[in-house]
């Protein structure tokens, strides 16, 4: 990595870990290997450096935003880690019904339940 990138990663990192938790982050680096490596150096640096590092919009509004549109993917297992992730950055459970709404309303009750199901699974461990 370049000096540039190199600083790009480190506040990408400290973005990623306030937001997905320092535990969770340094295990899922810390088991990259030489395949996965460069991905999760770059989608750091890039999506958490890049797209979460500046101050245009605050985390929390980043974090719903990210539920309404991996919810809309339906990458559940991503929407689980962000619901944790928001719950983190300040969103609260009447928020997060919310969201889970609009996403039923634009991507069928099938995928809000289903966000839901999962939302239910962390709130009960928060």
């Amino acid at each position: 990595m370049s000096a540039f990138d190199e600083d790009l990663f480190l506040k990408g990192l400290e973005q990623r870990k306030a937001t997905l938790g320092a535990e969770y982050v340094e295990k899922n680096l810390a088991a990259a290997d030489e395949f996965t490596r460069p991905f999760q150096e770059a989608m750091t640096a890039w999506c958490w450096g890049f797209g979460w590092g500046d101050d245009v919009i605050d985390a929390k509004t980043r974090s719903m935003m990210n539920l309404s549109m991996i919810g809309a993917l339906g990458k559940m297992s991503e929407w689980e880690l962000h619901c944790r992730g928001a719950i983190r950055n300040g969103v609260s459970q009447d928020e997060i019904r919310a969201i889970i709404h609009v996403i039923a309303i634009y991507c069928g009750v099938p995928q809000g339940l289903e966000c839901f199901r999962v939302a239910r699974k962390v709130l009960e461990e928060s």
